[in-house]
């Protein structure tokens, strides 16, 4: 069961990732920059995002960033519970403009047509400064090192989008 469930989530990332990767190289009109960053530095951004996480997110994943119980097993009806975004979750895995394009257009964000995905899109409600403020809030939670390892994927993933 626990080699099915990485396998699962091996799939499930890999088809995010290397589908916003292709989405963003072949959508201009995404209205996505690959300058989207969410400066977790900012005070008031941050603030703004903790209000924003609390009425939008952590019914899901936690009001303190620890996700759902046995996040890495799929549930029956398919899909994975909701992950952590504190350091001992895969976001920061990702890069900013993934972790938006995710949060905007929902966990079936160019993925395959069958994958399963439990994390509904917050394009209508949600502005895209508050997706910001949402993981610029998110990112503030980290260790340096994390925050500084993320901000390293998403500069990379802004210089292959701009390629």
């Amino acid at each position: 069961m626990k080699s099915t469930s990485a396998i699962v989530m091996a799939v499930g990332a890999a088809a995010i990732v290397g589908g916003g990767a292709y989405y963003y190289a072949n959508q201009s009109s995404s209205g996505i920059s690959p300058d989207l960053y969410a400066d977790a530095s900012n005070a008031e951004l941050v603030a703004q995002g903790k209000q924003l996480y609390a009425a939008n997110c952590a019914s899901c994943h936690g009001a303190d960033l620890k996700g759902e119980p046995n996040w890495r097993q799929p549930l029956p009806e398919g899909g994975l519970p909701a992950p952590p975004h504190d350091e001992t979750g895969h976001t920061w895995h990702h890069p900013d403009q993934i972790l938006f394009a995710v949060t905007k257009f929902g966990g079936k964000f160019n993925a395959p047509k069958d994958f399963v995905s439990n994390m509904p899109a917050f394009e209508d409600k949600l502005a895209d400064d508050e997706i910001l403020a949402v993981l610029a809030y998110i990112k503030s939670t980290w260790p340096s090192e994390i925050r500084q390892r993320q901000a390293r994927i998403t500069k990379k993933m802004a210089e292959q989008m701009s390629r």
